[in-house]
């Protein structure tokens, strides 16, 4: 319906349509018809995950080692698509393919590649990636998880929280304070002292599976390092990747809450007439249509500066900060126009709304971003 305005197609390559209408029927046939009730019982559909990989849609931006080697664009049109089902799925591609994958291609040794980016491309393996700490997901320099040196290996102490896919993974991104700085380790998840545990009360994301996750003196031999990654740049050159695919991810929420009070505003009547036809219902869809619409072109102009080679940091929190604001907004607005069927799972309004708010938290809230804005504006630094 939304296409019928917003011709996205006319500013895409043949490739890129390829690949936005491969998600799009993925999204259709395989996660709309059970979503609703996988997301009432907190059901993650496992099987899913070796068709993701099948589709091509893991790590599909990286090159090599299986992976689909795809343009930027093309990898944000199929996040849109899918997070246009849920954000959860659009998440499970993110943690598998932006950042556990990515850190891996970006900074391992030609053997960790080749060990462990084939699986986790083809959706037999699942990876994660451990950074954030129940202390301050927003301040990673002050992690407490510790990588000691122990003989010819190193020792690893400490917790994580909020981590995706810990419980189901064969491989974990963990990231530690060394005496070097924060480094990063490839542990599988088989190895004695690494537990990780499903949170259970979530209202948000409840067809997704996040975790706490522990590290009790977790032993990695010296080749569990990754050579190339020093410092925090390493983890937030993955953030990044996942950070760009939200900005399109949003708004394919966006686009189904906008879809769903478009055809709600065409059969639902009130006084004599469907409610599409008064002033203040076609208000609402004109203003959410024109956010949609500049939410979509921001990530297109984010995504080819990406291929290009010059997309920066400050011009990914413009994106993150916009498509997650706005899709809120467009979620709010779509509730307001299905009435009170608008909180019923008859509809996907809710659970999107409730999806976005977790969006909205990770790989930086909104006020991260303002202040990465603010900071690349006035060239000061308000972080402390």
């Amino acid at each position: 319906m939304v296409d019928a305005v917003f011709d996205l197609d006319a500013l895409l390559s043949a490739e890129e349509i390829a690949w936005a209408r491969k998600a799009r029927a993925f999204a259709t046939n395989r996660i709309l018809p059970t979503i609703e009730e996988d997301f009432e019982n907190k059901h993650f559909r496992r099987e899913f995950v070796a068709e993701l990989g099948a589709a091509g849609f893991l790590g599909m931006h990286l090159t090599g080692y299986g992976c689909a080697g795809a343009g930027a664009v093309s990898y944000g049109l199929v996040c849109l698509e899918l997070e246009a089902a849920d954000s959860g799925w659009r998440t499970f591609v993110s943690v598998q393919g932006s950042l556990a994958m990515s850190a891996i291609h970006q900074y391992g040794s030609e053997e960790q590649k080749q060990r462990w980016l084939p699986g986790l491309a083809a959706g037999e393996l699942i990876g994660c990636f451990a950074l954030t700490e129940a202390g301050g997901g927003s301040d990673p320099a002050a992690m407490t998880t510790t990588a000691t040196r122990d003989g010819a290996g190193w020792l690893i102490e400490g917790s994580k929280r909020w981590i995706g896919l810990a419980s189901l993974a064969d491989v974990a991104v963990v990231w530690a304070q060394t005496d070097a700085g924060v480094r990063g380790f490839l542990v599988p998840t088989h190895t004695p002292g690494f537990t990780a545990t499903p949170i259970e009360n979530k209202l948000s994301m409840r067809a997704s599976v996040q975790c706490d996750l522990r590290l009790d003196a977790v032993r990695v031999p010296a080749d569990a390092l990754l050579p190339d990654a020093a410092g925090l740049s390493g983890p937030f050159g993955c953030l990044n990747e996942a950070r760009f695919g939200i900005v399109w991810g949003a708004m394919g929420a966006a686009r189904s809450c906008l879809d769903a009070a478009i055809l709600r505003s065409e059969t639902r009547e009130v006084f004599g007439k469907p409610i599409g036809a008064t002033q203040l219902i076609q208000a609402k869809l004109a203003d959410m249509l024109v956010e949609y619409e500049k939410g979509v072109l921001l990530a297109l102009h984010l995504g080819r500066l990406k291929e290009q080679g010059t997309l920066t940091p400050a011009q990914i929190s413009v994106g993150k900060l916009n498509s997650v604001r706005e899709a809120i907004r467009i979620a709010q607005s779509a509730r307001a126009i299905l009435g009170g069927d608008g909180i019923t799972s008859e509809f996907p309004v809710m659970r999107h709304l409730a999806n976005l708010e977790s969006v909205r938290t990770y790989e930086g809230t909104d006020e991260i971003h303002q202040l990465v804005i603010g900071r690349a504006l006035t060239d000061l630094n308000a972080f402390s």
